[in-house]
């Protein structure tokens, strides 16, 4: 049985894009891995935007979704209090779109891990102060 985490843009721009320095890393963690991924719309597009250098590697991409490489976790109207909220909550960061709907998507799902490339998971808490642990992060050190 596969275990299920949240993937952010990162790794997915990393895995498709053969140029990107986590490209490797993030290639060979995948192998090793037995994972089920989920990530949002939002994320979604950001890495098809990152990946529009060709057009074969977006087909690629959603190809890979198609085949359920990745669920998508949906974002419902009421939702965006939610955004609002954390958006308003960590200004000082400052917290983008498709991070908020990851922490969203944590909440509602109860997946409390995530493969992420930058550190913006080590800041942001759940209700309660529960973490989402970035297993990428902590499969480098």
């Amino acid at each position: 049985m596969l275990k299920t985490i949240l993937i952010d843009a990162g790794p997915l721009i990393a895995l498709f894009n053969k140029d990107d320095m986590y490209h490797k890393k993030i290639l060979d963690f995948i192998r090793r891995k037995k994972l089920q991924f989920v990530t949002t719309t939002p994320v979604l597009t950001e890495v098809m935007y990152m990946l529009n250098f060709n057009i074969n590697v977006q087909l690629d991409f959603l190809r890979w979704i198609m085949m359920e490489g990745v669920t998508i976790h949906e974002l419902l109207q009421h939702d965006i209090a939610r955004i609002i909220d954390l958006t308003d909550k960590y200004s000082d960061c400052p917290m983008d779109f498709a991070d908020a709907t990851l922490v969203i998507a944590a909440e509602k799902t109860g997946i409390r891990q995530i493969i992420s490339i930058d550190s913006d998971f080590d800041v942001y808490r759940l209700p309660g102060k529960v973490r989402i642990q970035n297993i990428f992060t902590a499969s480098k050190t």
